[in-house]
């Protein structure tokens, strides 16, 4: 111990909460509520120190106390001791070092959120909490600006047609999806259309939906439930090929509704498609955490392109951001850090016309928020 030295952790973010000063370690997940004296700890072990150099640093205090309160501040994360194991979610967060702390805090605080046990009973409880709080209109204008009538698409053309029968499913006919529907709907989301030659960078792809910079961090695996000619399972989708590629067995249906925020609704789907996103490609260029926010843009963008798609061929799609992230990254064999889920898509058959009564139902989180 007397040959150890300490280096201040680089995720760590510090704030006030209730009137305590919360040290955070964003990459490990840990927080510790402590003296501001720890600040001057911190700053002191920007670079590594012997536990020597921090005594001689706070001679008010006695090697003891201060070997105690180093080892403290390492089991929360807040400081790593040489020699010590690093843990692969701090190892990896060294590739965003142009993003964080913004960038690397806001995807940590965000992940593994909490959703209500029973969806209904929340649902229950906003309806009543509506009777003091409405729903908010969707809507914004300006009653004294002057006004300009537009015209009205024809409802017969095909396109504005898809369009308008979007809409999320929350129940599915017990039928399997055809491959070639499958096939559709992905090489027409995430397959790549084309390559073109950049000058001095070298080839871009070409897809259906925007990227920041053409750099297309999104990536896609399939669950798959109800497909014929495929065995059950979850695959990775080779965009470049427009195969997929086998990874491992699928998940029971009890698991799947745990890992979906409760939504038993959308367990019962013919696939699922798991959208994770690889940062590395959208840091090579973007340097600004701000690209964060572009790279979940781009997953509105591509989900949506998902529901129109299989709209449009008949199926019945939905979408949510309510999932276990932790436990999908498990099961895809991803870091979390490098890559990452950020959304849940898929479809199923429809449903017949008696299954479609009551088919419009809300998930609500803990916060009474819909994560949809």
């Amino acid at each position: 111990m007397a040959k150890a030295k300490y280096r201040r952790c680089a995720s760590l973010v510090l704030y006030w909460q209730d009137g305590q000063l919360v040290f955070e370690n964003f990459a490990l997940r840990t927080r510790i509520s402590t003296e501001p004296l720890v600040c001057s700890i911190l700053h002191y072990c920007g670079e590594w120190r012997s536990v020597r150099d921090v005594v001689s640093h706070l001679i008010a205090y006695s090697e003891s106390s201060v070997v105690a309160t180093l080892e403290q501040l390492r089991k929360n994360g807040v400081l790593e001791r040489s020699g010590q194991k690093r843990d692969p979610r701090v190892a990896a967060m060294e590739s965003w070092a142009n993003w964080n702390p913004s960038g690397g805090f806001f995807h940590f605080s965000t992940k593994d959120a909490e959703f209500a046990d029973d969806p209904m009973g929340a649902f229950e409880e906003l309806k009543r909490r509506t009777k003091q709080d409405p729903m908010p209109l969707p809507l914004k204008k300006y009653p004294n600006a002057p006004r300009t009538k537009l015209p009205r698409l024809p409802s017969e053309a095909e396109f504005p047609g898809v369009i308008r029968s979007r809409r999320t499913w929350r129940k599915f006919g017990p039928e399997a999806v055809t491959l070639e529907a499958l096939s559709q709907t992905m090489e027409l989301t995430f397959g790549i259309q084309g390559w073109v030659d950049v000058p001095g960078l070298g080839r871009s792809a070409m897809k259906t939906s925007p990227s920041g910079g053409n750099l297309h961090p999104l990536e896609a695996y399939v669950l798959v439930q109800r497909v014929r000619g495929l065995k059950k399972g979850i695959y990775h989708y080779n965009a470049g090929r427009h195969e997929l590629e086998w990874l491992r067995k699928g998940i029971a249906r009890k698991t799947l509704e745990r890992n979906l925020g409760n939504q038993w609704w959308f367990a019962g789907s013919a696939f699922l498609v798991l959208m994770t996103a690889v940062f590395g490609r959208t840091q090579w260029k973007y340097h600004s955490s701000r690209a964060y926010r572009v790279v979940l843009a781009e997953a509105g963008h591509v989900c949506q392109t998902f529901c129109l798609t299989a709209t449009w061929l008949g199926l019945a799609p939905f979408c949510t951001m309510a999932q276990t992230d932790t436990r999908w990254e498990e099961w895809l064999g991803i870091d979390g850090v490098r890559e990452s889920i950020l959304y849940v898509t898929g479809a199923g058959t429809r449903p017949g016309d008696n299954e479609m009564k009551n088919a419009n139902i809300l998930t609500v989180g803990r916060s009474g928020a819909a994560p949809r």
